[in-house]
């Protein structure tokens, strides 16, 4: 059960735009942003710090950015966000094979190199306590550039807070997320878990 219900989009208006934000990234506004309206002005800067973060403008293809966000999720162990990550990693162009293999990103061929290395590391800095060490970072930065480390890190800090505000929310999981999680994740353990329920 979660802590707080969804209002409907229609409870504030003036979010009207960054909802359509959401609904572009994931093909409908997320529950935690229906929750979190409560505090329009936190989801009007959560929706900046994601135009930022998600920039298509950006080293780090918008797709992959989703992957990322996905490992992170693993390692907080985010259920919600785990389903929604490959939602949207679909949405941005990421190809359904390889979202499928992202369980076993480190040995598929579906991988580079360089993509297993900042997944080892979205891993590593979304764990509590953080794993990233030195040989890590010096791998990541053996593959990119200055400018994608920082937008690397700024997927698995933006994520950061969805993993936290979803999981202590206990945020019930869409109808898109539920399916997508039972088709891809249900094979390495995802359940669903607290979120688990529909909307």
């Amino acid at each position: 059960m979660p802590l707080l219900d969804p209002l409907p989009e229609s409870a504030t208006p003036s979010l009207a735009e960054t909802f359509a934000q959401f609904r572009g990234i994931l093909g409908f506004v997320p529950n935690s942003l229906l929750t979190m309206q409560r505090r329009p002005a936190m989801v009007e800067a959560f929706g900046a710090l994601t135009r930022a973060v998600m920039d298509p403008a950006g080293e780090v293809d918008p797709g992959f950015k989703r992957l990322l966000a996905h490992l992170s999720s693993t390692a907080a162990q985010c259920q919600y966000c785990m389903a929604h990550s490959l939602i949207a990693a679909g949405l941005h162009g990421i190809p359904a094979a390889k979202i499928v293999a992202i369980t076993d990103y480190a040995s598929s061929p579906l991988y580079t190199e360089a993509e297993r290395v900042a997944l080892d590391f979205a891993r590593a800095a979304g764990a509590v306590p953080n794993a990233v060490d030195e040989a890590l970072a010096a791998r990541l930065r053996a593959h990119w550039s200055e400018g994608a480390v920082v937008e690397i890190l700024g997927v698995v800090g933006l994520y950061g807070f969805l993993n936290r505000w979803n999981d202590s929310m206990a945020t019930t999981l869409e109808a898109p997320a539920c399916l997508v999680g039972d088709a891809v994740l249900a094979r390495s353990g995802w359940t669903g878990g607290k979120h688990r329920g529909g909307a």
